[in-house]
C-alpha cells in the first residue's frame, strides 16, 4: 500500500483541535444553505460525525429519520445479515422523479435491452454509492452520515438540477455486522484525551477484527459469487437498476494517503472495454480537483488493479458500468500518528465525503456520455456475440443435482438466462443428464458476464495481481461443461427456478442405500448419526437391484436401530426431501460385487469436530470452515480459541481442524499446545491442517514432509524492480488439475478421475514412493486457469496437495490449499467432509 496523507495540522489549524471539537461544518462545502427541517446527524445519534465511531444501529436510525423528513429520500430494507441487521438502500432524487421512479428505472434498463430509439438527452443518470464493505474501514460509513444529510438538506439551484438529472442509490453500510464489531472496539477504548500513540490498544483490535462479516468473509470478494446475504441484496439492486457509476469506499494503511481509480493500467481484465478506463480517468479529474481544494494528498494509476470481477469496484466494469475504488489512509480509531503527521478520524471522513460529492458532480456533468457508453456497451456485445462460433454452454454433474443447481443459482442472481437440457446427452465424452444439467445461450443481454464466469485464461499482460487470477465457476463447482455450436440441446427456458428435492424411492424393511455423490450427503449422514442410527460406507462399488453404487455409498440397515421401520422411513424421507438426496429402499443384501453384510462396509462413527480459531490462525480460512459446517451441512462445530486451548480437554472430540497460520505466518500454538494435540492424536483423534499448517506439522514432528523449493536468484534486477520480481512469484489464486485415486476415502463422492483444485500458496510437496499413498496428485501439466510463475509451474508438476499419515491410533491429515475458498468453491468441499467422516479409514 502507498504511504499516506495527513495534513491535519494544515487543514484544521492546530494540535489542540481534537476530534470532539469538529462540527458538521468541517465536512460540508462552503456557501450552501441547508433546510432547517432536516435533522443533523448529532440531533439523532447524539454526537457529531467523527466524534465517535457510529454504530450500525445509530446509522440505521438516522437514515430512517432522513427518509421521514425529506421528500428526496426513500428507504428500503433489502434483507438481514447473519446477525439480523438490516441491509438498507436509500434512493435519493428529486421529489418529481420519485413520483415517476419506476418509469425512470424501466427507461434506464431499456438502454441495455437493445432499444436503439432510447434517447439519453433528458434521461437521469444512476449512481450507486456504497460505504465500508470492510467494517474496520469505517470512514466511509461515517462519511455517509454527513453525505446523506447533504443530499437531504442542501438547498439551491445546483443541488436541485443535480437531483433532477440523477438517481442516487446509497448503501450506507455494505457490511453492517463488521461495522458494528469495529465501532464497539474503537469506542470502548477511546480516551477523553485522545492518544495518537500507535501502541495504544485502540489501534490494535482483537482477532478476527471488524473487517469481515459474521462468518469472517471478506464481502468485497463476493460480488460475482454472491454467496452471502448482504452480497445478494446489493447484487439484486445492481441488476434492478444497472447504475452508470458504482463507488466503493475503503481504507488502507495509516501511513498511506488517498487513492482513487483508475489503478495499474496493465492490470485490467481483458473483458473490460478500454473506454471504461478512459471514463474512470475522466471521473478521476473531479476527485483530484476536489482533493486539491481541501489540501489532501492522493495517488492514482498505481498499486490497485481491475482484474477480479468479484470486487465491488471491478464487478461493474463487466456490466457496462464504471466501478470506482476509493482507499483512504486509516486512523483505525480516533487519532493516530503517521508518517504524514497526525491522522484524525474526522480527516479521513472528510476525504470520503469530498469524493462522494465529486462523484456525483462528475456523474452530473458526464451524464449523457456515461449513458451513451452504457447503451453502446450492450449494443457492442450483441454484435460480438453474433460473430461468435460458440452459441451456448452446457454444464452439469450427472451424479449431483444440488451442486449444479447452486451454480445455476449464481447465474439466476445475475439475470443470466438458462435452459433445461432437452434430453440426456453425451457431449465431448461427458454424460449430461436431464434435470442435472443446464444450457446457457450466449445470445442474451450480457454474454461478456457469462464469459467472465466460464472462461479459462492462462496468459496475462502483468504478473502481479491484487487478488486471485482465476475463478472459473464450472471448475470451482467441479461440474462438466462444454461449448456448443448450436442450441439443439436446449430445452425450455428455466423460468420457475426451484431447488431440487430428493426422496426415498420406497419403504424398506431391510436397508436403505444412497450414493455419496450429491453435495448434501454429508448433511444427511450427520443427521443419521446424530439420531443415534447406525450407518456404514462401502469401500468397494457394487450393484444392487439394478442400481450401481460407487465408492463411499452409505448403507443404513433397518433392523436393530433406534427407530422402528416406519419411523426410520419417515425420518429418512424428511431428510431426503430437505437435502435433495435420493435414498433407495432395498429388499435384499445380495448384490453384484460386495453384499450389504460384507466386511468392506465400514461402520461410521458419530463425529464431534473442533476448529482452532483466534490469534495466530487465519480468520478467512477459519470462517469458511465454520460457515460450511454451520450453514451448509448443519453440523455442530466447536470453535476453540488459541488463548485458552491449553486448558481444553480434547478427549470428547473426534476431529480437530487447524485452519492455517495468520497473516504474519506466526505460531498458532506453543510447544505445550503442540504436544497436547500430538498425544490426543496418538490416542485416536484426527487432526486436519490447512495451508501453512504444513510448516507447523513439520516443525512439531506431526509429519515428515519433503518440500520442493525454488532456487531462483535475482539477476539483472534493479532495486526498484525488487517488488515486481518477488511479487511475480506469488501464486495469488489459480486453478490446477489433479489426478484422483477414487478408491481412496478422501475421494469418495467424486465421479471423475480428475479434479480442479484452487491454490493460493507455494507449498509444493514431493509425492510418496507408493502410488496408493498419493490419492490426489497434480498432473504433469496442471495449470487450468490463472497465473503461476515459470519457476513455480515446474515445482507444482506431479506434486501432491494432500497428505495423510498415521500417528499412534490417530491420523494427521494435511491439505496444502483451501478446499472451501470464499464459499463458492463447492467442488472441493467434500474433501473436508471425507476427512471428517472417513479419516480413520485412511
Amino acid at each position: 500500500m502507498k504511504k499516506s496523507i495527513l495534513l491535519f495540522l494544515m487543514v484544521l489549524g492546530g494540535f489542540n483541535l481534537t476530534a470532539q471539537e469538529v462540527t458538521l461544518n468541517y465536512y460540508l462545502p462552503d456557501g450552501i444553505s441547508y433546510d432547517p427541517n432536516i435533522p443533523k446527524p448529532a440531533d439523532i445519534i447524539g454526537h457529531e460525525v467523527g466524534e465517535w465511531h457510529v454504530t450500525h444501529d445509530k446509522l440505521v436510525h438516522y437514515m430512517y429519520q432522513l427518509a421521514e423528513s425529506s421528500e428526496r429520500i426513500t428507504i428500503e430494507n433489502r434483507g438481514s445479515t447473519y446477525e439480523g441487521r438490516p441491509v438498507l438502500l436509500l434512493t435519493v432524487t428529486s421529489p418529481q422523479n420519485h413520483q415517476n421512479i419506476e418509469t425512470i428505472r424501466q427507461q434506464h434498463i431499456a438502454l441495455s435491452e437493445g432499444n436503439s430509439d432510447t434517447n439519453t438527452t433528458d434521461m437521469p443518470i444512476v449512481v450507486y454509492q456504497g460505504f465500508s464493505i470492510h467494517g474496520n474501514e469505517p470512514s466511509g460509513a461515517n462519511a455517509g452520515l454527513a453525505y446523506a444529510y447533504y443530499l437531504a438538506a442542501a438547498q439551491g439551484p445546483e443541488i436541485d438540477a443535480m437531483l433532477d438529472n440523477m438517481v442516487i442509490l446509497m448503501d450506507p453500510s455494505f457490511n453492517p455486522d463488521g461495522l458494528q464489531r469495529f465501532a464497539y472496539w474503537a469506542n470502548v477504548h477511546k480516551s477523553q484525551n485522545l492518544n495518537p500513540d500507535n501502541n495504544e490498544r485502540e489501534y490494535h483490535e482483537v482477532w478476527p477484527g471488524g473487517r469481515t462479516n459474521h462468518y469472517w468473509f471478506d464481502l468485497n470478494r463476493d460480488w460475482l459469487p454472491a454467496q452471502l446475504p448482504a452480497s445478494r441484496a446489493r447484487v439484486e439492486s445492481f441488476h434492478k437498476w444497472l447504475p452508470n457509476i458504482v463507488t466503493d469506499h475503503h481504507e488502507m494503511g495509516t501511513n498511506s494517503t488517498f487513492f482513487f481509480q483508475p489503478g495499474e493500467p496493465t492490470r485490467v481484465h481483458p473483458l473490460t472495454p478500454k473506454m471504461t478506463q478512459e471514463l474512470t480517468a475522466e471521473i478521476g479529474t473531479y476527485h483530484a480537483k476536489a482533493l486539491d481544494k481541501i489540501g489532501s494528498l492522493y495517488f492514482s494509476e498505481e498499486n490497485y488493479d481491475d482484474y477480479y470481477y468479484g470486487k465491488g469496484s471491478t464487478f461493474p466494469d463487466v456490466n457496462g458500468s464504471i466501478g470506482i475504488l476509493f482507499e483512504q489512509g486509516s486512523s483505525r480509531g480516533h487519532i493516530q500518528e503517521s508518517e504524514n503527521g497526525l491522522l484524525t478520524f474526522p480527516f479521513t471522513i472528510r476525504n470520503q465525503f469530498t469524493t462522494a460529492l465529486s462523484t456525483i458532480e462528475a456523474g452530473h456533468n458526464m451524464r449523457v456520455k456515461l449513458l451513451d457508453f452504457q447503451k453502446k456497451f450492450y449494443a457492442d456485445m450483441r454484435s460480438e456475440n453474433s460473430r461468435s462460433k460458440t452459441k451456448a454452454l452446457v454444464f452439469g454433474d450427472s451424479k449431483d443435482a444440488a451442486k449444479t443447481w447452486h451454480l445455476a443459482e449464481i447465474l439466476n442472481r445475475h439475470k443470466i438466462k438458462f435452459h433445461e437440457l432437452a434430453s440426456d446427452a453425451t457431449i465431448g465424452g461427458k454424460a449430461y443428464k436431464k434435470g442435472y444439467s443446464y444450457v446457457v445461450p450466449m445470445d442474451q443481454k450480457n454474454p461478456r458476464l457469462i464469459k467472465a464466469m466460464f472462461e479459462k485464461r492462462t496468459t496475462f499482460t502483468d504478473s502481479l495481481f491484487y487478488d486471485i487470477s482465476a475463478w472459473t465457476f464450472p471448475l470451482a463447482f467441479n461440474v462438466d461443461y462444454a461449448e456448443l455450436s448450436s442450441l439443439s440441446n436446449a430445452g425450455p427456458e428455466v423460468v420457475n427456478f426451484q431447488r431440487p428435492t430428493g426422496r426415498v424411492n420406497q419403504k424398506s424393511n431391510y436397508a436403505y442405500v444412497f450414493e455419496w455423490h450429491e453435495y448434501y450427503t454429508p448433511k444427511v449422514l450427520n443427521a443419521i448419526l446424530e439420531k443415534g442410527l447406525r450407518a456404514k460406507t462401502a469401500r468397494t462399488p457394487f450393484t444392487l437391484e439394478g442400481t450401481r453404487y460407487d465408492y463411499g455409498s452409505i448403507m443404513v440397515p433397518v433392523q436393530n436401530q433406534a427407530l422402528d421401520a416406519n419411523e426410520l422411513h419417515t425420518f429418512l424421507s424428511g431428510l431426503a426431501q430437505e437435502s435433495g438426496v435420493t435414498i433407495h429402499g432395498v429388499s435384499t443384501g445380495v448384490a453384484e460385487g460386495i453384499d450389504l453384510g460384507s466386511g468392506d462396509f465400514e461402520p461410521i462413527k458419530k463425529q464431534k469436530v473442533a476448529l482452532l480459531v483466534g490469534e495466530g490462525t487465519r480468520s478467512y480460512d477459519a470462517g469458511e470452515i465454520w460457515h460450511l459446517f454451520d450453514t451448509r451441512y448443519d453440523i455442530k462445530i466447536t470453535k476453540i480459541g488459541t488463548e485458552y486451548f491449553n486448558n481444553v480437554d480434547l478427549d470428547s472430540y473426534t476431529d480437530l481442524i487447524l485452519p492455517g497460520t495468520g497473516w504474519g505466518g506466526g505460531t498458532m500454538l506453543d510447544k505445550k499446545g503442540a504436544e497436547k494435540i500430538k498425544e490426543w492424536v496418538k490416542n485416536g483423534g484426527t487432526v486436519i491442517g490447512y495451508r501453512t499448517t504444513a510448516n507447523w506439522f513439520n516443525s512439531n514432528e506431526f509429519m515428515s514432509l519433503n518440500r520442493r523449493k525454488d532456487t531462483l536468484v535475482a539477476k539483472n534486477i534493479a532495486f526498484d524492480q525488487k517488488e515486481d520480481f518477488t511479487g511475480a512469484q506469488v501464486t495469488g489464486g489459480a486453478i490446477f488439475e489433479a489426478n484422483l485415486d477414487r478408491s481412496h476415502p478422501i475421494n469418495y463422492g467424486y465421479k471423475n478421475d480428475k479434479l480442479a483444485l484452487f491454490r493460493n500458496t507455494n507449498i509444493y510437496l514431493e509425492p510418496e514412493k507408493n502410488s496408493y499413498d498419493n490419492p490426489i496428485q497434480y498432473t504433469n501439466d496442471p495449470l487450468m486457469s490463472g497465473y503461476i510463475s515459470e519457476e513455480n509451474a515446474e515445482l507444482i508438476k506431479n506434486s501432491v496437495p494432500f497428505k495423510v499419515q498415521r500417528l499412534g491410533k490417530g491420523r494427521v491429515i494435511l491439505f496444502t490449499d483451501n478446499t472451501n475458498f470464499r464459499a463458492f468453491w463447492y467442488g472441493t468441499n467434500k474433501l473436508l467432509m471425507n476427512a471428517i467422516f472417513f479419516g480413520q479409514m485412511m
